[in-house]
């Protein structure tokens, strides 16, 4: 996949969530494969300056942008500025979201307010004002989870409420944009070695046993499989729900 290097060359992304562990990866990526990249932080600055470091470091562009997933109007004015400042906006990438587990009865209501909003509403928002600057040539990548296949722990029942919800958008959402040469689709990622997810943390020790390929997969595993789903390879691929989790569900 992606076998030439600079296949982006000429485009722009904007990648939610960008500053760190997948989000990080996944605009080093695209960058690297030739876009201009914006990436969007909400609580670590620094975190995202490093990101946009190494891609200049590199001979790349990119920015950073502060805006919480689960505002709208921030949200909103991120894909506004990418397009003022790059000129273009051809890839959004939907990666931004949060995870709190607990029991269902123990479950807090504003916990569950604030997974909805970046998980569901902040996905919604962003391929909303997106798909408004895109032409024949977009995509909208969602970042999923290989837990709407496969509940592997307890705990996590609201999560994978907010992620069936993504693959339930991306599914329809296939419709309305086909029309307009403009793909979308779901990366479902099993077990990646993040900061929500170590591989040496509690979670690794239940669902290590079922990794088929032995191992927590790495984020760069994750933003390769994005940066298919980016390239003119996958003008093809659409509506398409690609879980990259090691073996874990199959």
């Amino acid at each position: 996949m992606n076998q030439n290097p600079q296949n982006l060359a000429g485009k722009v992304a904007l990648v939610t969530g960008g500053s760190r562990s997948i989000g990080a990866a996944i605009a080093k990526r695209l960058a690297a494969d030739g876009a201009s990249v914006a990436l969007t932080y909400s609580a670590s600055p620094d975190r995202a300056a490093q990101v946009v470091a190494e891609i200049e470091a590199k001979g790349g562009t990119a920015i950073a942008i502060k805006a919480d997933a689960g505002d709208p109007v921030a949200v909103r004015a991120a894909v506004t500025q990418t397009v003022a400042a790059l000129g273009r906006l051809d890839i959004l990438v939907n990666n931004a979201g949060v995870a709190v587990n607990a029991p269902i009865e123990d479950f807090k209501f504003e916990d569950y307010e604030r997974m909805l909003a970046v998980n569901v509403t902040g996905v919604f928002v962003a391929t909303q004002e997106a798909v408004r600057h895109m032409g024949t040539g977009g995509r909208i990548i969602h970042i999923g989870s290989s837990m709407t296949r496969y509940a592997a722990f307890p705990t996590a029942s609201v999560y994978t409420l907010t992620k069936g919800a993504v693959t339930g958008f991306n599914r329809s959402l296939v419709r309305d944009l086909g029309p307009k040469g403009i793909t979308v689709n779901t990366v479902h990622p099993g077990p990646t070695d993040t900061d929500m997810n170590p591989a040496d943390g509690p979670v690794a020790a239940i669902v290590g046993p079922g990794m088929a390929i032995g191992r927590y997969g790495q984020p760069s595993e994750i933003a390769s499989v994005v940066a298919f789903l980016a390239s003119e390879e996958a003008a093809f691929v659409t509506g398409a729900d690609i879980v990259a989790d090691g073996g874990l569900t199959a």
